[in-house]
């Protein structure tokens, strides 16, 4: 026994480990419990109010820049580069 801590200091921290170990070992069993249990049945037709999801993105666009425009944007790029 520690001779700086007294004997109350010494059965706190003896509760404070039985009670960490219980708590540690409580919520394993809630965990494992809940964590084997899946739902029985899953929704198999979509919701009527939803639009049906594409199974592609977009298509993507472009647009082709005058060449006052491409002279503006090249301006506008280096002065960015330049800081």
């Amino acid at each position: 026994m520690p001779e700086h801590a007294s004997t109350l200091q010494l059965i706190g921290v003896a509760v404070l480990a039985v009670a960490a170990v219980a708590w540690t070992v409580v919520l394993t069993r809630l965990l494992r419990r809940t964590g084997l249990q899946t739902p029985s049945r899953r929704p198999t037709t979509a919701l009527p109010a939803l639009p049906r999801q594409r199974r592609t993105g977009p298509a993507l666009e472009s647009v082709e820049l005058p060449p006052a425009e491409q002279d503006a944007f090249a301006g506008l790029a280096r002065q960015l580069a330049n800081g």
